[in-house]
């Protein structure tokens, strides 16, 4: 097995270790909870979620993290402040696999982070995530800093690029607005961002190279290549898109 020349970071969140050389530490599985579409709703978002469920589901997880040694972590998922103190307070009580928070806009992230810190959770609490996207970043990684956030993912794409290339650039982007406003960070991740099935591999190179430059864990969402590959379901059904889904995730 190949291992980089650069020094290898190794982060650690709720007791679990990510990054190093590879096949240093086993690769964690983070997988998603009260996102949209999640069957633990049975109706509207606002009007709960069958907890039986959600429960079964984390321990699940917990139960696959004993038996294969892949660690486990929970995505949770959440649309404003009050849905994350729900969410978080759940899953805390469930199981103590690290987890990150998780939503699109930057004010719930915000709001969910200042909850766990209001809870003592920062050291199992993964923030998820800085984003070129985002119009002020530089607002988002002072607000965060502050709070005391410990592990931040940082999101890299562009679009002008959509090549490993550009993963590159949207790293180094995001890397300089953490140093202009000064924030420290105990642990920083980088997803390469999968938007399509083919972008899989454009990111397994992305994230090599990153590692080769900065030394940093690096991750992609290659279910998110085959969660919008929606003509593979209609061919093929879901049995025939689960198996798609594995060969992208593997």
């Amino acid at each position: 097995m190949f291992t980089f020349e650069t020094a290898q970071k190794i982060c650690e969140i709720g007791g679990v270790k990510f990054g190093g050389q590879p096949g240093q530490y086993p690769t964690v599985v983070c997988s998603s909870i009260f996102q949209k579409g999640d069957r633990v709703f049975e109706g509207k978002r606002k009007e709960g979620f069958d907890e039986k469920r959600a429960e079964e589901l984390l321990k699940t997880q917990d139960k696959l993290w004993e038996e294969s040694g892949v660690p486990g972590m929970a995505d949770i998922v959440a649309n404003t402040g009050k849905e994350f103190e729900r969410y978080v307070d759940f899953v805390t009580s469930v199981s103590d696999m690290p987890f990150c928070i998780d939503a699109w806009q930057m004010k719930p992230k915000l709001e969910g982070a200042a909850y766990c810190a209001e809870k003592g959770l920062l050291d199992r609490m993964f923030y998820n995530s800085i984003t070129v996207w985002e119009e002020d970043i530089e607002t988002e990684i002072r607000e965060i800093s502050q709070i005391g956030v410990k592990h931040v993912l940082l999101v890299a794409f562009d679009m002008a690029d959509q090549m490993p290339s550009g993963r590159i650039a949207g790293t180094q982007k995001l890397l300089d607005a953490i140093d202009k406003v000064g924030a420290k960070f105990e642990s920083i991740f980088v997803d390469t961002s999968v938007m399509n099935g083919p972008a899989t591999a454009f990111c397994s190179v992305a994230n090599r190279m990153i590692k080769e430059k900065w030394g940093l864990p690096t991750a992609s969402a290659p279910s998110n290549g085959s969660y919008m590959w929606k003509k593979a379901r209609e061919m093929w059904g879901f049995k025939g898109w689960s198996a798609a889904d594995a060969g992208l995730e593997s």
